[in-house]
Order: C-alpha cells, then sequence, then structure tokens
C-alpha cells in the first residue's frame, strides 16, 4: 500500500493503527509526502494549480461569452498561449521550489544536531542570498560547537593535572610515606591556588565573551598605572635575572577604563614577558599617546625566544600554549577580551631569536 496516497500529512495515528507498529511508517513513498519538504513543495503545486485552473476558467468564459466575431485560429491560439504560460510557471516554480526545498531539508539537519550541512547556492538572486547566508549560519555553528568541544577537553585537561597531583601528594601524607611538614604540604597549596587561578580564568573570560562582564571606568591615567605595575614585577624580575625598563611618555595618557582590569592585563602580559625572557634579557615596557593622539599605546617587548610564523596568529586563542609552556593557555586571551571591552585592540609581533612585542591601544579620554 502507498501511504502517501490515502493518508494526508500531519494526521495523527489513527485509531486502527497496529500498536506495536511505528507511526508515521518509514516507507520512501509516505516519507516523502509526510516530510516537511514534500508537504511544502505540494502545497505550493496545488496553489499555483489553483490559481492557474481560475485563470484558465476566467478566460475562457471572458472569451466564449464575451459576444462578437472571432477568427477560426483564436480559440488554439488562446489554449496555446495558456499552455506555453503554464509551461513557463512550472520551470519558474520548479527553480524557485527546489533550493527552498533544499534549505527547508537542510534546516532539519541542523535542528538534529548536523552543524556539517551546506546547500548549493542556486535559484533566483533573493535565494542565492538565503542559501548563501544558511551556509555561514551553519559553518558559524559548526565552529562554534568545535571550539565548545576542545575547550571542554582543554578545560577537563587542565583541571586534571593539579588534582592528580593534590590527591598523589595527600595520599602520601595519610599512608605515612610523606612527612606531614612544610616541604610536602607546599606543593598542595600551589596547586589549590593553581586550581583557583585556572577557575577565576575561566569565570573571567566566560564573563567578557558573552559580554556580561562588569567594569568600573573612571578615568585613569595608564602612564601611572604602567609604572605602578612595573614596580609590582621589579622584584620577580630580579630574582629571574631580567632587566626590567619601563618609560611612559609625558604627555597626558588618560584612558576611560576600569583599573583593575587594565591593570590584569598588564600584569597577563608582563607575566609572558618574564616566563619567555632568558636570564640577561631584558623587558621594555612603553606608554605613550598615538601619533593622532586619539589612543593610548602599551608596547611591552622582550628579548625572549619569541614566536614562530605558524604560530602566531593562534597566541590570542583559548588554551593556546606553546610546547614548553606552564601556564594555562588564557592569559592573552583574557587579556584580548579584556582590551576589546574597553574599545581598545590588541597585537602581536615577533621574530624567532629576537623577542616579542605586544602591543594594546586604548581609546584616549577627551580633555
Amino acid at each position: 500500500m502507498t501511504w502517501g496516497r490515502h493518508w494526508p500529512p500531519g494526521r495523527a495515528r489513527p485509531p486502527w493503527w497496529p500498536e506495536g507498529e511505528p507511526w508515521p511508517p518509514a516507507g520512501p513513498p509516505f516519507r516523502r509526502w509526510y516530510s516537511p519538504r514534500g508537504r511544502f513543495l505540494w502545497r505550493l503545486r496545488l496553489l499555483f494549480g489553483a490559481l492557474f485552473m481560475v485563470f484558465i476558467i476566467g478566460s475562457a468564459a471572458a472569451f466564449w461569452f464575451g459576444g462578437g466575431q472571432r477568427p477560426f485560429f483564436a480559440g488554439p491560439a488562446v489554449l496555446f498561449i495558456l499552455l506555453l504560460l503554464l509551461v513557463t510557471t512550472g520551470r519558474w516554480l520548479r527553480r524557485v521550489v527546489s533550493p527552498v526545498e533544499d534549505l527547508i531539508e537542510a534546516a532539519g539537519h541542523v535542528a538534529e544536531g548536523d552543524y556539517s550541512t551546506r546547500v548549493p547556492e542556486r535559484g533566483p538572486t533573493e535565494v542565492r542570498t538565503l542559501a548563501r547566508t544558511f551556509n555561514e549560519m551553519t559553518s558559524r555553528l559548526q565552529s562554534s560547537d568545535e571550539r565548545r568541544r576542545k575547550l571542554l577537553a582543554d578545560v577537563t585537561h587542565d583541571l586534571r593535572t593539579p588534582l592528580t597531583v593534590i590527591q598523589g601528594n595527600l595520599e602520601g601524607l595519610l599512608d605515612g610515606i610523606y612527612p606531614r611538614d612544610d616541604a610536602h604540604l607546599l606543593p598542595v597549596l600551589e596547586e589549590t591556588r593553581l586550581l583557583a587561578r585556572l577557575v577565576e580564568d575561566l569565570r573571567t573570560l566566560t564573563l567578557a565573551e558573552a559580554g556580561e562582564l562588569q567594569l568600573r571606568k573612571e578615568p585613569v591615567d595608564l602612564g601611572l598605572l604602567v609604572e605602578e605595575t612595573v614596580a609590582s614585577f621589579q622584584a620577580e624580575a630580579d630574582a629571574a635575572g631580567v632587566t626590567l625598563a619601563e618609560r611612559t611618555s609625558p604627555q597626558p595618557s588618560t584612558v576611560f577604563a576600569d583599573p583593575s582590569r587594565i591593570r590584569q592585563v598588564l600584569e597577563n602580559l608582563l607575566t609572558n614577558a618574564l616566563r619567555y625572557t632568558p636570564r640577561g634579557g631584558t623587558i621594555h615596557v612603553e606608554c605613550a599617546p598615538s601619533e593622532p593622539g586619539d589612543r593610548i599605546v602599551v608596547s611591552i617587548r622582550d628579548t625572549g625566544q619569541g614566536i614562530p610564523p605558524d604560530e602566531l596568529p593562534y597566541v590570542f586563542d583559548r588554551f593556546y600554549k606553546s610546547r614548553d609552556s606552564k601556564g594555562s593557555g588564557l592569559g592573552l586571551t583574557i587579556a584580548k577580551n579584556l582590551v576589546a571591552a574597553h574599545g581598545g585592540e590588541i597585537a602581536a609581533e615577533s621574530e624567532v631569536g629576537r623577542g616579542t612585542t605586544i602591543t594594546v591601544r586604548l581609546p584616549a579620554r577627551a580633555a
């Protein structure tokens, strides 16, 4: 039995249908009729068919009952014109309906979680534009889903390491393998701090990317903030054998920003610079207005190992780390999002063996 001929689409399960059988049936004829794509096509065909029949009946009535003399070939000519109109309308309808059918079917696949679905860009200009927009949407959904999966995998990996260290040390302390002294308790404390810092970084990053980060903006002397932040890293730089040089312009460098968040940006950048600058190296920190005067520019330039050209485009991605990195891979990502939240820009330049320069540009506050 061909169900598509005997049961219209959209109906509920009939009372006479066997209890153990699935509804609707899985047969190809019924599935084509029952699917949203099939229903749309047949409804459109019926609509144009009804309009065409009304046109034929109206034209025939006007021709035969309108009065006056008609040539013998008038009837066939009218029928030929109507037939030509029918064929032209059918071809146009197929040209428009087929791409829309593809979109309806593809939308169903996306609703089921298949973000790799794409549709061919064909048909009229408007339909091609719709197909192109649909493909861009599914591409972004697929990219977002892949980033989400990668984020979960990276977070799981970064949480597992400190938890394993904490668990191993605590088990050793409880079993009496390690003495319960400061030397064995301090590593546990450091790992808990690492976990707390990772959780806070994830929270900050999530709020920033969702546009929900609360900023307490106020007029801030960026030059003074840079001086204070560099001074707080001086002891760490001395211990690492790195020269930390700072220079600020005497010109006004006021920005309208959240000082704690901008300090967080500077701290993340300085931490990275110290991590990759070898003993005997130098870190230069400069702050000055840009040439047009509408931006305040902060640059942090180190003499470290540099970043390979193939890795440079990804340094601001979440959880991106070099092979010898010991960080969480979130510092530069957080810095980028915080700078963007202030309406600024951040960029990286690097040359292998000569160091890296991170440049931050923030809008200057009008005097």
